[in-house]
């Protein structure tokens, strides 16, 4: 039997043909009726530009007898007559130009329309990045490349910072094993091999979201708005230092990617202005980015004078006021504020503190003994505070003593009829130990009371003091406040003869920053405010304290007895009972840490919690509705959500609560009701937690914070 050939059908293409284009009309059987893709302008733009890149489907129109007509339809390509159809409008394009087309006379016309739309395989957005990248290292700016694709220039700068990523990281983006949000986030860091040893990190982490790349991108940086960077930011910039920017989220300035090089130019940057200060001749300068909060307390502070301002500068500053009452009144009479008005407001009180805050002048001999602090306040600027004298550089000071305090201090003495030729006291230290006490006397012949002798009458005088005292309150209150006050601005305890030490925690270490805050410069304010009415030398505390009226005692009393308050949780030093007692005094106090200035955001709690406890939050303050809102968000986009809709609302999470005080408007559902479904998907967490603080080991919290080999080794 022989072998059967089976032919091969050919096929014929459709013809091609020139066809002007006062012969085409729009077909019916076109199936695209919704508006999408590039506006008919943009397009009639870009044909203008490049011409037409790709031919019209037409079909002949018949008329009754089926024969043609001489003009043809457009079932597939309705777009581009239009655009064509626009540049004839504009007489940019003639009637009669020829249009190439390929004429169809076989199957349907709305088969064509729709295959055609169909069949079309969108480009990979991969393929626009690397197009992009390609016209930009062919010599076309970003800006020319927006103009002839008709998109904004960010959104260039964003599709030629994904081309950026690492080859590796492009290739798996391409196989779809990447999303697009992940590849957005890569492209923060432009360091390859960083990117690709976080991806092959994320391979081994249950948490794979775009917050958690860019935040294992930019450890080690350090964001654009930290105080640091906004002091020597110009430096770094100059010495080479690379800035990270984040071209698909708000990221404030970005982050300085090298931080050892910030260090070392904001260590520069502060040796030259602590130079400058130092010129001024203080006995010491210390620099530091951030010194812990409450450094200089108990050191004592010269206050320094400040010129008076001269007439010249009292009627500038006069002149400056009435210029912003004027800008005051006709802003309310124009019921707003214009932005120049504004700024001029804004210039005027700049120019008014440059002349009334001046610094203070101090003279020669403080400054030989005094020192000064030199450190970076929160908005970035050179803080200085002068005029600080330690007690080892107190001046000695020579008293004459009586004889009853010399007896007290084991002294010998002369008496009233002594010879006048003789000094008014000698003093001869009599030696401790276990001989026999040293035979030494005094150029009149008396003998020094040995010091065994002295220690067991001075004890005797001791509780006898004891026993008085605890009858006169208002003494032992004067006593009490005169030794804090020792501690606490002198840091002079050993001239009281209470043995009560004042401690004032510092908290530079367990909360950064904490010194920039209105709370603090609260406290500071009123610290400093006493400190300027106390006397300079600690000797004459004593009549001052006593010279105080009763309201002004208290008040620096409280004010001593609370800056020895410590309420601070701390992993390594676990005080249960003295927390509880901090939250009695809590409750007492009506403490309301939402009125007091603390207000929940991104990275004082929402961005540090998981994503129950923010959904808990919003529960609380704004309702079940709200949070479900926020429930298909990312963690970094709800905790940013979160922060925007809590802001204002007083809400407090509850280690900051103070039981009886409402801190926040709670919504018309019950509290329980509006929580119940949070702390549920919470409470395995809450569980965990309690058994986490008895192992001593990381919470789920803090987990949540770790790398992927930290939670590993964990």
């Amino acid at each position: 039997m022989g072998k059967t050939t089976k032919t091969v059908q050919k096929i014929t293409l459709s013809a091609s043909r020139d066809i002007p284009f006062d012969r085409l009309v729009l077909s019916q059987a076109n199936v695209r009726r919704v508006k999408a893709g590039v506006s008919i302008e943009e397009l009639a733009a870009d044909i203008a530009r490049r011409t037409l890149l790709q031919s019209i489907t037409v079909r002949p129109v018949l008329d009754e007898a089926g024969a043609e007509t001489g003009m043809f339809e457009i079932p597939a390509g309705g777009r581009r007559y239009r655009a064509l159809e626009l540049l004839v409008r504009q007489k940019r394009l003639a009637k009669t130009a020829p249009i190439p087309c390929v004429v169809r006379t076989e199957g349907i016309a709305e088969e064509d329309s729709l295959a055609e739309n169909v069949q079309r395989a969108p480009l990979h957005p991969l393929d626009q990045f690397r197009a992009f990248q390609a016209l930009r290292e062919k010599g076309q700016s970003e800006e020319e490349i927006a103009a002839v694709f008709f998109v904004a220039v960010s959104v260039v700068k964003q599709r030629l910072r994904l081309a950026a990523v690492s080859p590796r990281l492009l290739d798996v983006y391409a196989e779809d094993e990447m999303t697009l949000e992940q590849l957005m986030a890569f492209s923060v860091s432009p360091d390859h091999e960083r990117q690709e040893s976080v991806w092959e990190a994320m391979q081994r982490s249950y948490n794979k979201e775009p917050y958690q790349i860019r935040r294992m991108l930019t450890e080690g940086a350090v964001r654009a708005s930290d105080k640091r960077a906004q002091y020597a930011g110009e430096d770094y910039v100059a010495a080479g230092g690379a800035i990270m920017r984040d071209l698909f989220q708000q990221d404030d300035g970005g982050w300085l990617q090298d931080a050892g090089l910030l260090a070392r130019v904001v260590a520069e940057r502060l040796e030259r202005d602590a130079d400058a200060i130092r010129a001024e001749g203080w006995k010491w300068v210390e620099m530091a980015p951030e010194f812990p909060y409450g450094h200089s307390y108990g050191l004592r502070r010269i206050a320094g004078t400040r010129r008076p301002l001269s007439d010249e500068e009292i009627a500038q500053v006069e002149a400056l006021r009435a210029e912003a009452e004027q800008l005051e009144e006709e802003a309310a009479e124009a019921d707003e504020v214009s932005d120049d008005a504004d700024a001029r407001l804004a210039e005027i009180e700049a120019e008014i503190d440059a002349i009334t805050q001046r610094p203070p002048v101090y003279n020669a001999d403080d400054i030989a003994m005094a020192g000064v602090f030199v450190s970076i306040d929160g908005n970035g600027a050179l803080r200085v505070e002068r005029g600080y004298v330690r007690p080892e550089d107190e001046p000695l000071v020579v008293e004459e003593a009586d004889g009853a305090a010399l007896a007290s201090e084991g002294s010998g003495i002369a008496d009233d009829d002594s010879d006048p030729a003789m000094p008014e006291s000698r003093i001869i230290v009599a030696h401790v130990g276990d001989a026999a006490e040293p035979e030494v006397e005094e150029e009149d012949g008396i003998k020094p009371l040995p010091d065994r002798l002295l220690t067991e009458l001075t004890a005797y005088r001791t509780l006898a003091l004891r026993e008085a005292l605890g009858h006169e309150p208002g003494i032992a209150y004067l006593a009490l406040l005169h030794a804090l006050c020792l501690r606490l601005f002198y840091r002079y305890g050993a001239e009281s003869c209470l043995e009560i030490e004042a401690k004032s925690v510092m908290f530079g270490a367990q909360a950064p920053g904490l010194a920039d805050t209105p709370l603090a410069a609260r406290v500071d304010a009123r610290h400093e405010a006493w400190a300027a009415q106390l006397p300079e030398d600690s000797a004459e505390l004593w009549d001052a304290l006593a010279n105080l009226d009763t309201d002004s005692r208290e008040a620096l009393f409280a004010h001593c007895v609370a800056l020895t308050l410590n309420a601070t949780h701390d992993a390594y030093n676990r005080r249960p009972r003295a927390l509880a007692h901090a939250g009695r005094l809590a409750e007492i106090l009506a403490l309301d840490l939402a009125a007091a200035g603390w207000a929940p955001n991104v990275d004082n709690y929402l961005g540090r919690v998981t994503k129950a406890r923010i959904l808990q939050a919003m529960c609380e303050a704004k309702g079940e509705q709200a949070a479900q809102r926020l429930e298909g968000l990312k963690k970094g986009d709800m905790a940013e959500a979160a922060a925007q809709a809590l802001a204002g609302c007083g809400w407090l999470p509850e280690v900051l609560r103070t039981m009886g005080v409402a801190t926040m408007t709670m919504p018309t559902d019950s509290a329980a009701e509006a929580t119940h479904s949070a702390v549920a998907a919470d409470a395995g967490a809450d569980v965990a937690d309690e058994a986490v603080e008895a192992a001593d080991l990381p919470s789920a919290e803090d987990e949540a914070q770790l790398e992927p080999h930290e939670i590993a080794a964990e």
